[in-house]
């Protein structure tokens, strides 16, 4: 942002400047301007290419029927459209004179007008002016504020507010088997890539065996999530500790981890972090334990909100080179987070905090953690796992244009995601990746899938996993009555606007009119919907609009090159 300054300009020399340089001869009326006219030059507002501009004009004297005020761009400025005035322009020289309907000079001896204009590289204001051949003492402080909106070229349906920010992203992604064996090469490409028919997950989750042996499983796909992803982080979820640590002796059904067993499983956790750090996978995130509030006949592990607390704030620091989660609980239940955020040094040992959709949206907290936001805690939802479309079982899933997996994925799922964004919680985790009710198949004869081949819902959750990438932030943007069937939220980074548009209505919303917060060099439309799978759709661009078709039943995404 330029600072505001006070231009002066000596009015003899000035003037002389202003006609040597443009070579314009001016005759002078009778009741010409006095010496002592002058001129206010206010940027309104600049954007990407483009400026606002308002000028008033003071001490004009009452006996001045018309006006000429004339001035000069030192940067190669144009000017297009006006307001209450005739602007034209001859190379560097601005011309702008009195219409008919501004009736003249006002009797305060004030005039104003405005416009716009386009710019690059620098928008220096002008320094010289001369009304009716006369140089003014241009006296302004001009605001010229950072890039904003331009003005739109007509009625916005989603207009987008980059002023405005919300959470920052840090992914989207999927688990590993975690008791079974691990993702392919191929497979692993398909779930983190980038590319044409790839679905673009930034995080992975994996299991932290209690046992040492199985740590191998997975570092191959993790090493290959690593490098043909982009920023994919790994989140590491322990589901139990050693048996002999617990207090009923055995990996399943529960039982909580012996007191006299914290420090041990602390390095527990570090010797897996470190194990993986020396294969060449940093472990970006770390969780104490997964469903400490759940004891079902495998894997599992209890543990109370205190104790939670009392494990990170004593033993927390032991876990090196990665940040610590509490507590992935089944339906995030604050109870289990809570004493860990109200203790300073327990809070100081954690880096996020994590918790389950299982629940949760009936239980009232698919919303803003307003504790956690407090302390400045990132939240992941680590897992939710929902195919019911597929009552006792059928190869439905296989099909693409099933109605039944299509309304869950859309209604059910995606939905959930977009009310997380909508919460503020920084990541969303599906369980897991390769599955056939889920992103890419398993190759199970029954459901009718091919292994490694994308799905349905997988190609509907990479219209946030691939175009939300970690690091943008989430934007504010109001909506037409138009656009009010629309479940819409905007992130910017990259120089980019993504805008993932559900339309869970079953009619389309033609023509839609998205206004950015500044000039569009380029959009992208892609949808998915029964019959498409993030399918490239048309879109036309004018100044800082795009105006694109949103279809009825679909999960689309706008990708706005600023």
């Amino acid at each position: 942002m330029r600072r505001p300054r006070v231009i002066r300009t000596a009015l003899m020399s000035a003037s002389a400047m202003l006609l040597a340089s443009t070579a314009v001869a001016l005759a002078v009326p009778a009741g010409a301007a006095a010496a002592g006219c002058s001129v206010n030059y206010s940027v309104s507002s600049q954007w990407q290419g483009g400026f606002g501009a308002n000028v008033t004009i003071t001490n004009v004297g009452d006996a001045v029927s018309s006006w000429t005020l004339t001035w000069s761009y030192d940067a190669g400025q144009t000017v297009t459209q006006a307001w209450n005035t005739t602007l034209t322009q001859s190379g560097a020289t601005v011309t702008a004179k009195n219409v008919s309907y501004n009736g003249g000079i006002a009797t305060n001896g004030t005039v104003s007008f405005g416009f716009n204009g386009s710019w690059t590289g620098s928008n220096p204001d002008p320094t010289i002016f001369a009304l009716n051949g006369v140089a003014c003492t241009g006296g302004t402080t001009p605001t010229t504020p950072p890039p904003t909106a331009p003005p739109p070229n007509g009625p916005a349906d989603i207009t987008v507010n980059s002023a405005t920010r919300y959470q920052t992203v840090d992914g989207f992604g999927a688990a590993q088997s975690i008791w079974g064996s691990a993702w392919s090469t191929t497979e692993t490409q398909t779930l983190v890539g980038m590319g044409a028919n790839q679905l673009g997950l930034s995080i992975v989750r994996t299991g932290l065996s209690p046992v040492s042996s199985e740590w191998a499983t997975h570092v191959n796909s993790l090493k290959t999530a690593k490098t043909a992803g982009s920023n994919v982080k790994i989140l590491a979820s322990p589901w139990t500790a050693p048996a002999a640590w617990k207090t009923n002796n055995s990996r399943v059904n529960g039982g909580k981890l012996k007191t006299d067993y914290y420090d041990d499983y602390a390095n527990h956790l570090n010797s897996y972090v470190q194990y993986m750090r020396g294969q060449g996978v940093s472990i970006d995130v770390t969780s104490v334990q997964n469903e400490p509030d759940w004891h079902p006949d495998y894997d599992s592990m209890d543990w109370s909100g205190t104790e939670l607390r009392t494990f990170v704030r004593d033993q927390g620091t032991k876990v090196q080179n990665t940040k610590l989660m509490v507590a992935e609980a089944v339906n995030l239940n604050y109870g289990y987070t809570d004493p860990t955020l109200n203790d300073a040094t327990a809070r100081n040992n954690i880096g996020y905090i994590g918790g389950h959709l299982y629940g949760t949206e009936d239980a009232g907290r698919l919303k803003p953690y307003t504790l956690a936001e407090q302390h400045n805690k990132p939240v992941w939802m680590t897992e939710w796992n929902l195919h019911a479309a597929d009552g006792g079982g059928s190869n439905i899933w296989g099909n693409p244009g099933n109605a039944a997996v299509w309304n869950e994925t859309l209604d059910d799922i995606m939905r959930t995601v977009h009310k997380s964004m909508e919460a503020n919680w920084n990541a969303y985790i599906w369980w897991y990746g390769k599955r056939y009710y889920s992103f890419i198949g398993d190759g199970e004869a029954a459901y009718g899938t091919v292994a490694g081949a994308p799905l349905k819902r997988g190609y509907a959750f990479s219209q946030y996993a691939k175009y939300v990438r970690p690091g943008y932030q989430r934007v504010a943007l109001a909506k037409s009555s138009k656009a009010s069937p629309l479940e819409v939220t905007a992130y910017q980074g990259d120089g980019k606007i993504s805008l993932v548009i559900l339309n869970r209505s079953n009619s389309a919303v033609n023509n839609a009119v998205v206004q950015a917060p500044q000039n569009v060099s380029k959009a992208e439309h892609f949808l998915t919907s029964q019959t498409a799978n993030a399918a490239s759709q048309p879109t036309t661009v004018n100044g800082g609009q795009a105006t694109i078709n949103v279809g009825p039943r679909s999960i689309s995404t706008l990708v706005i090159t600023l």
